[in-house]
């Protein structure tokens, strides 16, 4: 086990949540001088703990062979202060490709794979290929495994594109197409017993 512990995982989803509450109280503030202190106190003190967390980050960058830094990078709490702050150790296309390689069984077993082209400017490239490429399930798996695992490693990825996934299908409107066809028209009868 590392040094992180993994118990105040629970902990950690409660204080995320109730500070994202108090952040939206903040906002509905009726008095509008009242909401902008508090405000200004907040980002006060998250740039002071911001600038305090970079320092400790410096200092065990300089003590660390990496492997301290990938440990308090995995943990999700501290992991949220470092990409709150733009301290990540793990660089995010690092990180994306980490993502891919925990759903890529699930797409091999669909005989398919997922290569990772590059992340720019918060937009993670991909590339689908084998049986992913062109098939109309492509959306539905980009969506439920490969961009959640994406989005939960790297939270700071806004956006995922694709080469070879297909949209989602128009379903069919319920109406057919009917060709019309004029009045059946019937010879007239031979008369009966001929001359």
């Amino acid at each position: 086990m590392g040094i992180i512990d993994t118990t105040q995982i629970d902990a950690t989803g409660g204080s995320l949540a109730r500070v994202e509450s108090l952040l939206g109280a903040l906002d509905s503030l009726p008095d509008a001088a009242a909401r902008d202190t508090a405000t200004g106190v907040v980002q006060a003190l998250l740039d002071l703990y911001g600038e305090g967390l970079g320092r400790i980050v410096d200092v065990l960058a300089e003590r660390d062979d990496g492997t301290l830094a990938r440990e308090l990078g995995e943990d999700e709490l501290v992991s949220h202060l470092l990409l709150l702050h733009g301290l990540h150790p793990v660089p995010v296309e690092e990180r994306v490709r980490g993502a891919l390689e925990g759903v890529l069984p699930y797409i091999e077993s669909h005989g398919g794979n997922v290569e990772l082209l590059g992340v720019q400017e918060g937009v993670a490239h991909l590339r689908l290929e084998g049986s992913c490429s062109g098939c109309p399930a492509s959306s539905v798996t980009l969506e439920l495994a490969i961009e959640k695992a994406i989005f939960e490693a790297a939270p700071d990825v806004e956006e995922v594109r694709a080469e070879g996934a297909v949209g989602p299908q128009e379903p069919p409107s319920g109406l057919l197409q009917l060709e019309m066809v004029g009045p059946r028209t019937v010879p007239p009868a031979a008369p009966a017993g001929g001359a």
